[in-house]
């Protein structure tokens, strides 16, 4: 049962938001289990044999055949298949097995030796084939069919409110953000019953690090007898290769996930404005549920993108639990991602480090090979980077953990040296690492228009002018050297109010110029797609501003620390 309570207001609510004072309320859920139908139910009474049901977890998800055997394998590995007639969930992390809790240790099972998990594996591969569905199949049955009410309750609201935008929005000014997980099936599937159309346009976020089986089940999606029809298009940075950026940058940590903006956000937001170019309004579905993570908790269940100007983006689900989400696929009997067979509980790139120690032992049981192969490519950063016992570093997780780009020799390149002018108050020497070229002027654009005829073309000066043709700075440095002069006639460059402000969102552009790996943050930074960054044929990047589209609000120049995104992921930590 969920339950939400205004603490403002000091009543109970139906929902998140609160229908007097709008604030969000705090939510509560509880599942009960039903001893004598040996199943999971919404209510604290069994609708079907009118039993009183006892706690046994705030959330709970299905735990299917193929999970059962790995589990009857790590308590009982002389049979294996105990498990195969008996009701299995998985609830706030602890197994329950008809009824009664049962703990396991991720983070012991993830700690094993490889000899073990090998074991393990080998024994999983012999017994696999031997799974009988028949009396899952009957659990299945039964936990559909006691809670029929609650399905009744959430597929009634979410097809209400998704056609509630119907007098704002056509079809073709929506689109459902796929990801292959069971969140985004089921967002799709509301929508398109709904709308009753399969015209609505899906958009697949392919990080290339996606599980094989989330791979496996995009297809099957475009095939299946409910979905097919559905246009779909894959949004994919196939400009970069995720292990030769490790390479340079580091592999992402918990606080540095970098590969979510360069594979991910990004590309998302190329097609987004390629697909919608000549919509004025934009609406997204996304499958967010605020019970998934503590960060998820605070989204509203409509927004504006941060992205995208005039796209608003709307979650249909973001009140639903695990137990919700997992009825709904079952009652209606939808396909969905065979990973969740396997025992993950999300997924996604399935070598994120915000991974738990579960989904790290699943990847070592059923993608060994590409496991070990990532795991080498740990063991190399941190070699390369000096750590202490670099098999420790890597199999204690320590790379999660990682800030900054101590080692690195990309970091370096963060580092801008400069002076004040001896002789002019606002005028700043820089020394650059990368020569001056024609792309330094594009990085200036956010500060105003370039005019190159007003300067002296011999001493290499360009010109920045406001709107109103005015001056607002003096680029001084010939094109192919790495002096470079700024002078400023205006302070109040993208909202400074202080000389010194004022330098700091100059060095933001510079640091820019100097780190550009084409990372595309910048692009999705824009909301009026005005930036557009590529990599070039001979190894260097293109960054160029639109100055028809760029309004000159200064977004791009001081969104990330210090300008720009891969200066955050690779500043240097000092001491």
């Amino acid at each position: 049962m969920i339950q939400y309570f205004c603490n403002d207001c000091n009543v109970p609510m139906e929902t998140s938001e609160c229908s007097i004072c709008k604030k969000r309320t705090e939510l509560s859920s509880t599942v009960y289990w039903c001893d004598k139908c040996n199943v999971p139910i919404y209510w604290d009474i069994c609708p079907c044999c009118g039993e009183k049901g006892r706690y046994v977890s705030t959330d709970i998800r299905p735990v299917f055949p193929k999970e059962s055997l790995l589990i009857g394998i790590i308590l009982d590995e002389r049979n294996p298949l105990a498990l195969q007639e008996s009701s299995v969930w998985n609830g706030s992390g602890s197994y329950i097995i008809d009824g009664k809790k049962i703990s396991i240790s991720a983070t012991k099972l993830n700690s094993l030796p490889l000899e073990e998990i090998i074991k393990i594996k080998r024994q999983y591969d012999l017994y696999v084939d031997q799974i009988d569905m028949n009396f899952f199949d009957k659990v299945k049955r039964k936990f559909v069919e006691i809670n029929k009410i609650r399905y009744d309750e959430i597929n009634d609201e979410g097809i209400r409110y998704i056609r509630s935008f119907l007098d704002k929005y056509s079809i073709d000014e929506m689109f459902v953000s796929f990801s292959g997980g069971k969140d985004s099936t089921v967002v799709s599937h509301l929508v398109t019953k709904a709308l009753g159309s399969r015209k609505i346009l899906h958009i697949f976020g392919d990080t290339t690090l996606e599980h094989d089986l989330t791979y496996e089940y995009k297809k099957r999606f475009l095939k299946n007898e409910e979905t097919v029809g559905i246009p779909m298009i894959s949004a994919r940075n196939n400009e970069k290769n995720f292990e030769e950026l490790c390479e340079v940058v580091g592999p992402p940590s918990r606080v540095m996930r970098w590969c979510c903006t360069v594979f991910k956000t990004g590309a998302i937001t190329r097609k987004i404005s390629a697909a919608f170019k000549n919509k004025t309004n934009i609406l997204t579905f996304y499958g967010i549920r605020r019970s998934e993570t503590a960060s998820r908790d605070k989204y509203d269940r409509e927004s504006d993108s941060p992205q995208i100007a005039k796209q608003t983006v709307v979650s249909p689900i973001i009140d639903w639990i695990d137990f919700d989400v997992w009825l709904y696929l079952l009652t209606d009997g939808i396909d969905f991602n065979e990973a969740y067979e396997l025992g993950y509980s999300r997924v996604g790139c399935w070598c994120c480090p915000n991974n738990g120690s579960w989904s790290e032992f699943l990847a070592k049981v059923h993608m060994y090979d590409k496991y070990y192969k990532w795991r080498e490519l740990l063991i190399n950063f941190a070699v390369q980077t000096d750590k202490i016992e670099p098999e420790k570093y890597v199999d204690e997780g320590s790379w999660k953990a990682r800030q900054g780009g101590n080692g690195l020799e990309m970091a370096q390149k963060s580092v801008i040296s400069f002076e004040p002018c001896a002789t002019e108050d606002s005028a700043f020497n820089y020394d650059l690492q990368k020569p001056i070229s024609e792309e330094l002027y594009e990085l200036f654009k956010p500060f105003g228009y370039i005019n190159k005829e007003l300067g002296n073309k011999r001493l290499g000066e360009v010109y920045i002018l406001d709107k109103m043709g005015r001056v607002v700075m003096i680029l001084q440095g010939r094109i192919g050297t790495t002096k470079l002069k700024v002078t400023l006639k205006k302070i109040n460059i993208a909202g400074a109010r202080s000389l010194q402000v004022a330098e700091k969102r100059i060095q933001c552009q510079i640091t820019k110029y100097q780190m550009c790996m084409s990372c595309r943050a910048c692009e999705g930074v824009c909301k009026h797609s005005a930036i557009s960054v590529k990599d070039l044929p001979d190894g260097t990047t293109e960054y160029k501003i639109d100055d028809e589209k760029c309004v000159r609000c200064g977004e791009c120049v001081g969104h990330f620390d210090a300008g720009c995104y891969m200066r955050k992921v690779l500043g240097i930590k000092r001491g």
